[in-house]
């Protein structure tokens, strides 16, 4: 998602990471959203490229879908992660 700005991707996040969060069930503010939604913009463009050889570059929609994904990946994984400790 290499097309896309800072502000871009602080919108993309914040929009990925509250999909994510009503899709996963859980209760999260602003911020957190911010970073589960870059984080997810990160492992889910890292899976698109390498799965799919996509690239997102500019499109916000495939861009939103990409971060949402890599974000219910990440809560996915963290859910795994607390249940456990």
């Amino acid at each position: 998602m290499s097309g896309f700005g800072i502000i871009a991707w602080i919108l993309i996040g914040i929009v990925a990471g509250w999909l994510a969060e009503q899709i996963m069930g859980r209760n999260h503010g602003l911020l957190t959203n911010l970073i589960v939604g870059v984080v997810g913009a990160l492992i889910g463009g890292f899976l698109y490229n390498t799965l799919l050889g996509g690239d997102a570059g500019g499109n916000w929609i495939i861009g939103i879908i990409v971060a949402t994904v890599g974000a219910i990946i990440l809560l996915f994984l963290l859910g795994l992660v607390k249940r456990r400790a």
